[in-house]
């Protein structure tokens, strides 16, 4: 293989890792973008991050158009192929992040100042704990970590847990008064969105740790979201 190929080739890899590097960064704003404006009660903002997510797919759309013309050319091998094979994981997971920031926003949108303070503030939190797995992960892969990735493989379900308490306590807010309903629905889903966050934030963790070592983390992973298994209570 002559230089120039090796060459535009490492141009190829290198433009695959800078577009992935973006699509966290931008992950990472999107989803702070979103508490804050949840937090802050601001719909300008919310109607930012909203907007923003165009930009997030075509990124992504770009990307993988750029992934597959080099597994197409290259045919890559080895550390190569788990490259762009990495590339093509991590960039869906992190649009299907912005997506989720987006749909918080609009949630936020909805609720305006419709929702009591604390039920924010405990959403804020939540969504900070999302934030900690996201951050650690586009470290993860910026500096291929697989240390770091295992780390936020672990700590998910912290995440979980938190969630599954918030999620009883919503369900009891609801139940207490049934005027309620419409409020605790948005926050419900406003909830399930950062929880689902962090489940993709885990997913590239496990990207970048086969990226990094080749291997497949075969140990299952560790869950705290109880949610789905609560039962419905029969009426009086």
């Amino acid at each position: 293989m002559s230089d120039h190929i090796v060459k535009s080739f490492d141009e190829e890899l290198a433009q695959l890792n800078d577009a992935i590097t973006r699509m966290g960064q931008l992950s990472q704003t999107q989803l702070a973008g979103a508490i804050d404006a949840l937090l802050l009660r601001d719909t300008t903002i919310a109607a930012h991050v909203v907007k923003s997510d165009l930009e997030v797919d075509a990124l992504e759309r770009d990307l993988d158009a750029r992934a597959v013309r080099v597994l197409a050319l290259r045919q890559p091998i080895a550390r190569d192929l788990r490259q762009v094979l990495a590339a093509l994981r991590i960039g869906i997971e992190f649009e299907r992040i912005c997506d989720f920031a987006a749909n918080i926003a609009k949630r936020a949108i909805a609720l305006n100042r419709h929702s009591p303070d604390e039920w924010i503030n405990e959403l804020a939190e939540l969504g900070q704990l999302a934030l900690k797995l996201l951050a650690g992960v586009v470290a993860a892969f910026r500096d291929r970590d697989s240390e770091k990735a295992l780390d936020v493989w672990a700590h998910d379900e912290q995440l979980d847990d938190t969630y599954t308490g918030i999620y009883r306590r919503l369900i009891d807010f609801m139940k207490a008064d049934p005027q309620r309903v419409p409020v605790g629905a948005h926050l419900l889903f406003i909830a399930k969105n950062i929880e689902r966050i962090g489940d993709h934030a885990t997913n590239i963790a496990e990207s970048v740790y086969y990226l990094v070592t080749g291997e497949t983390l075969a140990a299952p992973r560790p869950k705290g979201d109880k949610s789905s298994f609560d039962r419905i209570e029969d009426e009086a």
